[in-house]
Order: C-alpha cells, then sequence, then structure tokens
C-alpha cells in the first residue's frame, strides 16, 4: 500500500466485514481524516470532541484490532479535534439519509407494540387531570346517570386526546369482552357514508353505527360544513343516546368554535360534559419523557430527560418522536443518551415555525451585556454589588424562561445549591413588585431575548 490513506481504507472494510454497519461505517469511520502513521501511532483529524468521544468508546477496539491484521503490528489511535470552535455541549451535523432511515425503522418496529394507548400508560398532569377522570369514569361505567354523555374532549393537536379515546375502548374491552365498541375518525365516518351512498348502501351502514353499543368519533370536527355527513350524524348521534349507549367526542376546539356545525348538533354536543386537554406542564413533559423512554426500553439520564422537556413544549407527539430519535442516535453512535446527543434530535424536531430554542448562554450573555459584566462573572464566586445583582436576574431569567429545575439552574451558575437559587429568584421577585424600573428592565432584556428567536 502506497499511502496511509489507503492503510486506512483496508482498516475500514476491515471493520465492516466484522460487523460495523454501512450507518456507523459512513457517519463515524469514513468522516475521521488519515494524517499519518507515526512509528506504531496512527494520527487522525476529526471534526469535533463529540465525534472523538463516540469513536474511542465505541470504535477504538475494532480499529486497533483492524490495523495491526493490516500492517502486522499493535497501532494506537491519536484523534487530532480540528474544530476548536466546536465545544463539547455541541453537536455534530448527521447524516440526514442515514439517520433518517434508522429512524423511520425504529419507528415503525415501536409504533404499535411500545406505545399501548391505555390509562396505565397516559401520563396525568395538572393540564389533563379532569379529562383523564372523566375518561376513567366513563371507561368504568360510573355514568349510570348518563351525566358524562356525550363527553366531548378537546384540545390542540399531540396533546393526548386519542391516547384517551383509546384507553377508554380498552378499559371497555377488558371490562366487558361483548361490548360493541365502534372508534372512527371524523373524516372515516364522512368517507363511508359517501361510499354507502354510492354503492346504495346506507342500511349496511346504518347498522355499523347504530348498532354500538360505544360510540368512539375521533376530530369530529372533520364533519362540520358536510351538510350529509351532519344528518347522518345526527340521526346515529340520536338513536344511540336515546338508547343510553355511550359516546365520546375529540375535537381541536370545543362545540362552540366548530364552524359550519348545524345547530342542532352542537346543541347535542354540549348536551354532557365538554373537558379540555391543555400544554403539559414541565414536570409532565418530563414524565412523558422518561415514561416513553421506559416503554423503549431506553435508559435516559434525568439532565437528558428535563433538557428535552425544557426545549420541546407544543405537544406530546414531539416528546415522543425525541425519545425514538434519541433511540435511533444511541443504536447509531452505540453510546448513551447524552445532552450532545439531546441537541441533535430536538434540532431535527423543531420546525420552520418553532425557531430554535433559547439557551442558558443567550440569557446569561444577554444579561451579562445589560449590565456591564461577562458570563464567566455570573457564573463565578464573585461578590461585588453589580455582579450579584446580575446573577440574581440571570437566575431569574433562566427559570421564567428555560424552567430548568432548580438543581439543573444551580450546576448552570458554578455548581450553587437550591437555597441560592431560591434566594435570587425571590429576590427579583420582590424588587420587580417594589421597583418600577427594576420592572422594566426584566422586562426589556425578556423581550430582546425572546424577540432575537423568534419566540
Amino acid at each position: 500500500m502506497n499511502s496511509f490513506k489507503e492503510v486506512y481504507e483496508a482498516v475500514v472494510d476491515y471493520c465492516s466485514k466484522q460487523g460495523v454497519g454501512d450507518m456507523a461505517r459512513n457517519l463515524w469511520l469514513t468522516t475521521l481524516e488519515p494524517a499519518r502513521l507515526e512509528g506504531n501511532i496512527a494520527v487522525f483529524y476529526c471534526p469535533n470532541d463529540f465525534h472523538k468521544n463516540i469513536i474511542m468508546s465505541n470504535y477504538h477496539k475494532i480499529l486497533c484490532e483492524a490495523f495491526e491484521q493490516i500492517v502486522g503490528f499493535p497501532v494506537e489511535l491519536k484523534l487530532i479535534v480540528t474544530d476548536d470552535s466546536l465545544s463539547d455541549a455541541e453537536s455534530p451535523e448527521l447524516d440526514p439519509e442515514s439517520f433518517d432511515a434508522l429512524h423511520s425503522d425504529l419507528s415503525e418496529a415501536y409504533e404499535n407494540s411500545n406505545y399501548p394507548y391505555t390509562f396505565e400508560t397516559f401520563i396525568v398532569g395538572s393540564s389533563n387531570r379532569f379529562a383523564y377522570a372523566a375518561c376513567t369514569s366513563v371507561a368504568r361505567g360510573d355514568n349510570a346517570d348518563n351525566t358524562y354523555n356525550p363527553l366531548f374532549i378537546y384540545g390542540d393537536s399531540g396533546l393526548g386526546k386519542t391516547h384517551l379515546i383509546h384507553a377508554i375502548s380498552h378499559e371497555m374491552k377488558k371490562r366487558n369482552p361483548d361490548l360493541n365498541i365502534i372508534y372512527v375518525t371524523g373524516e372515516t365516518f364522512t368517507n363511508e357514508l359517501i361510499e354507502a351512498i354510492q354503492q346504495k348502501k346506507q342500511p349496511e351502514f346504518h347498522q355499523k353505527y347504530r348498532s354500538a353499543d360505544v360510540l368512539l368519533v375521533d376530530d369530529v370536527q372533520f364533519i362540520s360544513g358536510r351538510e350529509s355527513t351532519q344528518e347522518e350524524f345526527f340521526h346515529t348521534f340520536n338513536i344511540l343516546h336515546n338508547a343510553r349507549k355511550q359516546i365520546v367526542l375529540t375535537s381541536d376546539r370545543p362545540p362552540k368554535d366548530i364552524k359550519i356545525l348545524e345547530d342542532r348538533i352542537r346543541s347535542r354536543f354540549e348536551s354532557g360534559l365538554i373537558t379540555d386537554v391543555a400544554l403539559p406542564d414541565f414536570e409532565t413533559r418530563v414524565a412523558i419523557v422518561r415514561r416513553k423512554a421506559e416503554l423503549l426500553d431506553l435508559q435516559i439520564p434525568d439532565e437528558v430527560a428535563e433538557f428535552i422537556a425544557n426545549h420541546l413544549k407544543s405537544n406530546i407527539r414531539q416528546l415522543e418522536g425525541a425519545v425514538k430519535r434519541l433511540l435511533a442516535l444511541k443504536q447509531l453512535a452505540g453510546s448513551p443518551p447524552s445532552i450532545q446527543m439531546a441537541q441533535t434530535v430536538i434540532r431535527d424536531i423543531l420546525t420552520d415555525e418553532q425557531p430554535t430554542p433559547v439557551t442558558v448562554e443567550h440569557i446569561i450573555s444577554e444579561v451579562a451585556n445589560v449590565y456591564g459584566v461577562t458570563p464567566e462573572d455570573l457564573r463565578s464566586k464573585k461578590r461585588s454589588q453589580q455582579i450579584s445583582n446580575a446573577r440574581k436576574v440571570a437566575i431569574y431569567l433562566v427559570k421564567n424562561i428555560t424552567q430548568m429545575s432548580l438543581a439543573a439552574i444551580g450546576e448552570e451558575f458554578g455548581g450553587r445549591d437550591h437555597s441560592t437559587i431560591v434566594y435570587a429568584i425571590q429576590s427579583v421577585q420582590g424588587a420587580m413588585k417594589k421597583d418600577a424600573q427594576m420592572r422594566d428592565i426584566i422586562e426589556n432584556i425578556t423581550k430582546t431575548i425572546r424577540e432575537g428567536f423568534g419566540k
């Protein structure tokens, strides 16, 4: 072999034959840049510390074995990071096609078997507690007086409505396997009706839905504006309701806000119990991340769960997607989940409508700039009045904007303890109530930070 590059190509081929997959090969091994062989030391350039750590943690042994097989003597690895500007807190860009292929396979594999929509797998928090209680009551048959009929659950997409409605079905079937439970979406109901009319099979359509013991309709708002569908649904609803059969409906908005909906149907929707599911708070989001990870048999550190929960706030599907992608990256990298990995999956999930989340570093930098100190000062043990005041403001803003835990905030500010963080937050809150100028400073800094990141 004429060059070290050719030697390394042979080494990579050896690794592939020993079981290193194509994705791992393309993502980690072939992105190393061969530099030179100094005696028994193979020197490479790699893009960043994250990449270096993955290689040394997961591929060091196989690479050394390969080198010995190719060159005939033991070789040690030396990896030189070429991008000094990329810190350990940052993560590398992954090959999109390779990563998406693995993620797609994993998502398909875990979609049905690992996320059963039951009450046991539903995470209850302040944002959904009443809806959960109403659903469990209906599922247990505690609705003898028909008060919860229909049960109408509304909320934005991805907040757990479909989970709850399936959980009702699962629990009812468990208690009474003979129940005729029909689950349908508003769109499917409409399409089936159109097909029944075209094929002159309305009697079969009527028999299917009007013989239900329990009718569960997801995204019922879809029937609005469709005259024939509303007519059919009105009669189906009345027949079932008069027979005291349970009806559960979900929608992305309350009945009063569903446009082009006949008043007679709206009044039926409003005749039972209406409850909403809202955006989950931080604690609930953390619990969701942990539960999803548990269902995938993924060990996830507390700081990683909190990091994901801090940055994905729009809906539960994002949190679930983050955990699945974290599992995919773990499979790909061969190393445990870390903050760096979490940053990678979050960046992938966030859309153009959801700008990159504000980080602690951004907040500290902005506060330091306003108070004429440095970010290092805010993390240090310095106690001058100016630095102390700025530090309290930064701590308050980090809590207010990111909703991080007090322990995590303490770590960000030089390992300060819980009581110090609490004191700083309470101090700023008290000052804002008494001092209009202080309140204006806090509001201006907050506005600058949020506007800078499109919040």
